[in-house]
C-alpha cells in the first residue's frame, strides 16, 4: 500500500504557492485611486475677488464624535469654503432634498477624505440663505452643519 503523505505533499505545495501568488498580485495594486490632475483641478483653490477662505474641520474626536468644527458658520458670495479632514474618514454632501432654495444649484457629494489636511472646496456661489450639509455615512451620528450665505 503507497504512503498517502507522497500524494499530500504535491497538493499542498502548489496550494501554497498558488496563495503566495495571489499575495503578491495583491500587494502590488494600489490601494486607494490616485486623483487624475482633472480632479484635483476641478476644485477652486482661491476665492473671487474680495471673498475670503473660511476653514471647517472634519474630524473625529478623541471622544470618538465625528463632527464639523464648527458646524454653522456664515459666508458671501465670493468666499471659499475649505472643508479639510483633521482625523477619521468623512466626506461633505449638500444634499438637494435639505437644500430647496430657488436657483441653488448645489455641488455634488464631496470625496471620501482619508489623509488628514486634505480637503474639499467648495467656491460660495448660493442664492442667500441657509443651507444644510452633512458627512454622508456619519450623519446619522449627528455629523451635520448649516452654512448661512448672507445677502
Amino acid at each position: 500500500m503507497m504512503n498517502r503523505t507522497h500524494l499530500l505533499l504535491p497538493a499542498v505545495a502548489i496550494c501554497l504557492l498558488s496563495a503566495c501568488a495571489e499575495e503578491k498580485a495583491a500587494d502590488e495594486a494600489p490601494a486607494t485611486p490616485v486623483p487624475t490632475s482633472s480632479q484635483a483641478a476641478a476644485q477652486p483653490e482661491t476665492p473671487a475677488a474680495g471673498g475670503k477662505v473660511v476653514v471647517i474641520e472634519m474630524l473625529t474626536d478623541d471622544g470618538g464624535n465625528n463632527v464639523f468644527r464648527p458646524a454653522e458658520f456664515t459666508v458671501k458670495k465670493g468666499d471659499l469654503v475649505k472643508f479639510t479632514l483633521g482625523g477619521g474618514v468623512h466626506n461633505v454632501h449638500f444634499p438637494a432634498d435639505s437644500n430647496t432654495i430657488a436657483g441653488a444649484k448645489m455641488p455634488p457629494a464631496g470625496p471620501m477624505l482619508q489623509l488628514p489636511g486634505t480637503s474639499t472646496n467648495i467656491l460660495v456661489d448660493f442664492p442667500p440663505g441657509t443651507y444644510f450639509y452633512q458627512c454622508d455615512p456619519h450623519a446619522l451620528l449627528g455629523m451635520v452643519g448649516r452654512m448661512t450665505v448672507a445677502p
